[in-house]
């Protein structure tokens, strides 16, 4: 579940669209819900820091070309602790990024081969 630090409201809003890349080769994986696109794209390490950092975080399963559910979408945004003084880097964005990061430096931030597998696109079509 996102933190609830929105007093100062949200910033940073971005929106994804997680997609399988299709090389003719492999059936793409058809979602039944969002629970298991996300289980599918990323590591349960990706999955808590996504809900510890994101003050708004917002799923959705997008069809494909063909109809079938086989991407994700998601929209998230950060607020602030509040806390006066506090540098960029403590805060909700920046311990988004920074762990993140860590995840995608070890190989633990999307389940399979980010190059051949799985591309992320960016949407100005946020879910809110």
């Amino acid at each position: 579940m996102p933190n609830s630090d929105n007093t100062y409201g949200v910033h940073n809003k971005q929106t994804k669209i997680i997609s399988q890349v299709d090389d003719g080769s492999t059936a793409l994986t058809t979602f039944a819900n969002v629970n298991a696109a996300k289980a599918f794209f990323f590591t349960d390490d990706a999955l808590t820091v996504m809900d510890e950092c994101c003050t708004v975080l917002l799923w959705e399963l997008k069809a494909d070309g063909n109809g079938d559910n086989t991407q994700l979408k998601t929209t998230f945004a950060f607020g602030t602790k509040g806390t006066a003084g506090i540098s960029a880097d403590d805060d909700w964005s920046g311990q988004y990024n920074s762990r993140k990061t860590t995840l995608l430096n070890a190989g633990n931030w999307c389940k399979g081969d980010l190059a051949n597998v799985v591309a992320f696109a960016d949407s100005s079509d946020h879910l809110v």
